[in-house]
């Protein structure tokens, strides 16, 4: 974007654009138009990351980004497309009474009940993510909160919860709005016997935040499989999720597997 010279340059290109908060985190301004195709961009791309990390199960799973225009909208994945060949086109505009605006794909009914809930609760949640990975199933079979085994679970200390129901698949509203209030204003949640879901302030970190706590759901069922590990100390746990917990940290962790990810197949960008 060209350099703005002036007071009233700036105001004006302000009307038309979203300032974001975080000069590290989100660049410098962008256009509407320009924050809505790095949101799709990287949904996409996140959705081939899934697929390319395994933790992926069939249909079961979706990433959505809030509209930056319309924010009671968001952007979807339709049900039945692979991840491992999803693209930016074939992503869905669904508003929050679950009315496809754009896309021709089939809404899943689930991310619609999950999704517009948690983005309604959550103003500041730019995007959330849910997959059936298999680590993040078997652990959510235990009903309990991940504990702080490694350096790189405590990015989950004290900022997850569990939902500690199970009533089959979700697809009313109402269930999503006990999610919502089970998430509270934390940045993960274990669903019961059912996976994992992870939001944040930008599509990047509620897809390094799924990956990370894919992670050490694994880490945490091999270890207990072992013998009974030993905790980090609550104290030391907290100083560390404030040292590698941020919302800056999750999106520099993303972006090195964003870049990694156009460089060998960047056909998701179309």
């Amino acid at each position: 974007m060209a350099q703005l010279d002036t007071t009233n340059e700036r105001a004006a290109a302000a009307a038309h654009s979203i300032i974001l908060p975080d000069a590290l985190l989100h660049g410098p301004i962008r256009t509407v138009e320009e924050e809505r195709r790095w949101r799709k961009e990287r949904v996409a791309g996140a959705l081939r990351l899934l697929a390319k990390f395994g933790m992926n199960d069939g249909a079961a799973g979706h990433i959505t980004a809030r509209d930056p225009e319309d924010p009671d909208c968001f952007w979807v994945n339709s049900a039945l497309e692979n991840f491992a060949t999803i693209r930016v086109s074939d992503l869905m505009l669904v508003d929050a009474d679950g009315r496809v605006r754009k896309g021709d794909g089939i809404l899943n009914q689930a991310a619609f009940a999950i999704h517009s809930r948690i983005h309604r609760a959550r103003p500041e949640v730019i995007a959330a993510t849910h997959a059936h990975s298999t680590y993040g199933k078997i652990w959510s079979t235990t009903g309990r909160l991940l504990d702080p085994l490694t350096q790189d679970a405590c990015v989950f200390y004290g900022s997850h919860s569990t939902f500690a129901d199970y009533t089959g698949v979700v697809l009313d509203v109402e269930e999503g709005d006990r999610i919502a209030e089970s998430l509270g204003a934390g940045k993960a949640v274990i669903l019961r016997n059912h996976g994992l879901l992870t939001v944040g302030t930008s599509v990047e970190e509620a897809a390094w935040l799924f990956f990370a706590m894919e992670q050490a759901c694994h880490v945490q069922v091999m270890a207990e499989a072992i013998g009974t590990p030993l905790q980090i100390e609550p104290s030391m746990a907290a100083l560390t999720e404030s040292q590698i917990g941020s919302a800056t940290a999750s999106k520099a962790q993303f972006d090195m597997q964003w870049e990694a990810l156009v460089a060998d197949d960047g056909s998701f960008l179309s």
